[in-house]
């Protein structure tokens, strides 16, 4: 009988599986870019895009832990109390839900410059909330990273001040909900594997947006639409899937502050792809080198922890 092979639970393993899921979430923003105008062209809203780009991501994770079950009946991963569904819950609300129309509707709003700006913002409240919630250690090492990652982003995005307006605030919003879902679910990963907590944040947060488009009527032009819209809904949900996964994955195995530092690498993978797919000039030098070196001065101070408590 062929065994199952798990991926080790240690820091280290966790920092991997937090560049994977960077390498994802610069590809995803690359190619839901796509996906929108595609809709859009069509003349459905990006707010039914969001839903069924979410709901097939929901759909396939939930294959996933399908098949992780059959492969290990052994593995339980069913949560074993009320206080678990209770978080599972909220995980679907404040993660999978709420802030995805949230974003989505600010984008509408606000400048996509200071938009990619208050969203790269997230490393910073989960600091703030891991620190006391977490009892996580910051060390001038991930405080320099943590100044590299900000102000890179802020060459990044061209923001020389932010202008708050509406959309401004739902995306600070979204991004503060995002900062509490990672705190809920760094504690819960304690004892959820991180395929029920996947698939609950989706499948959840698939059912809020579905109540909400159609409450909207967002899903008045849906037939309009060819194999083509529905291709790139397929297509950007499999690629959510892969960020969930392995971010759910990362945050299970190593620091909230890890993975979140991690993560804004994905920026620069994103320019990569705009450049070399789109022909789109590189954004500022200086930005892209900020963010590289915060990511790699992150990765080393978690390192250094794991080797020392090892």
């Amino acid at each position: 009988m062929r065994q199952h092979v798990r991926i080790p639970k240690t820091r280290l393993w966790g920092l991997a599986l937090a560049a994977a899921t960077a390498v994802v979430s610069g590809f995803a923003v690359f190619i839901n870019g796509y996906g929108v105008r595609s809709w859009k062209g069509a003349g459905a809203s990006s707010a039914s895009y969001t839903t069924f780009k979410n709901l097939a991501a929901a759909l396939f994770l939930g294959a996933i832990a399908y098949g992780v079950a059959r492969r290990a009946p052994s593995r339980s991963l069913r949560p074993q109390n009320a206080s678990q569904w209770r978080r599972l819950g909220l995980i679907g609300v404040i993660g999978g839900g709420i802030p995805f129309l949230l974003f989505f509707e600010g984008l509408a709003r606000a400048s996509s410059g200071q938009a990619a700006f208050l969203h790269k913002t997230l490393l910073v409240w989960v600091a703030l909330l891991a620190v006391p919630l977490l009892a996580e250690r910051i060390t001038k090492v991930h405080l320099g990273a943590m100044a590299l990652l900000v102000a890179g982003q802020a060459y990044l995005t061209g923001v020389s001040g932010l202008r708050f307006g509406a959309g401004e605030a739902m995306i600070l919003g979204a991004t503060l909900l995002w900062a509490v879902e990672v705190i809920v679910a760094k504690r819960l990963l304690a004892d959820v594997p991180a395929p029920t907590v996947a698939v609950a944040r989706m499948g959840i947060g698939a059912v809020v947006l579905v109540g909400w488009t159609l409450v909207t009527g967002g899903f008045a032009s849906l037939g309009a639409l060819t194999i083509t819209q529905w291709g790139w809904a397929l297509a950007t949900g499999a690629v959510l899937t892969a960020y969930v996964a392995t971010w759910y994955g990362a945050l299970a195995r190593a620091h909230a502050v890890d993975v979140t530092a991690v993560l804004v690498f994905g920026a620069v993978i994103t320019a990569a792809l705009e450049t070399g797919i789109r022909g789109v000039p590189l954004p500022s030098a200086a930005g892209l080198v900020m963010v590289a070196a915060g990511a790699a001065l992150a990765v080393l101070a978690a390192a250094r922890a794991a080797r020392q408590k090892a």
